[in-house]
């Protein structure tokens, strides 16, 4: 038997158990944003995803590994398809929609995620507010280059304005949540001008 012969069952159990890992992660975001971490167990996961309890220790030794992997998804998800840090800040913001039709779990379980570790032991409290310190320090410099450059006002101040965004942006995931008939795109849309607006040194005089 040749080296690539041996080599594919390893090959194909990998992929296997990638895509086992994949469609647990899919369960847990589903029941994570419908009942929330405290309310949900590894064994109801386990066996909404097919495998066994043991199965599912085999890819995630606990919950709170659990909790941080559906977390590294959401990153994931706006690594790829948001540019924040060399992109234009009103444009981006106007993109933002397009996760709620892209992602829309991965939506609804930030949010659930976000509202439980409030308290400061909560196992992913820390996590998360590193999470939007650094969102604010990136918008921050964004919006401070924006005004070295002249392509903003230099009287805003750059980190209210991205407490305010950020403030913008999970307010209305929340509220999608509430009421998914809001009509998001052109909520982010009117926002995105605005904030344009606001920004543009026209506006200051």
């Amino acid at each position: 038997m040749s080296d690539t012969e041996a080599a594919r069952p390893y090959a194909t159990l990998l992929a296997k158990g990638e895509d086992r890992r994949q469609r647990i992660l899919a369960v847990a975001e589903r029941l994570l944003a419908r009942n929330g971490w405290r309310s949900t167990s590894l064994a109801q996961i386990a066996k909404e995803a097919g495998v066994t309890p043991a199965g599912l220790l085999h890819h995630f030794e606990s919950k709170e590994q659990l909790l941080n992997a559906v977390l590294d998804a959401r990153d994931a998800d706006d690594a790829i398809h948001a540019d924040y840090r060399s992109g234009d800040l009103v444009t981006e913001l106007g993109r933002v929609p397009e996760r709620f039709d892209r992602a829309p779990e991965l939506v609804g379980t930030f949010t659930v995620l976000l509202v439980e570790n409030i308290a400061p032991d909560a196992p992913l409290h820390d996590r998360l507010v590193k999470r939007y310190r650094d969102a604010v320090d990136i918008i921050t410099a964004i919006i401070e280059r924006g005004q070295q450059s002249g392509k903003y006002r230099s009287d805003v101040d750059a980190a209210s304005k991205a407490v305010e965004i950020l403030a913008f942006t999970y307010g209305m995931e929340t509220l999608w949540l509430l009421d998914p008939s809001i009509q998001l795109a052109e909520v982010f849309k009117g926002y995105a001008e605005s904030l344009g607006r606001e920004l543009s040194p026209r506006s200051s005089t």
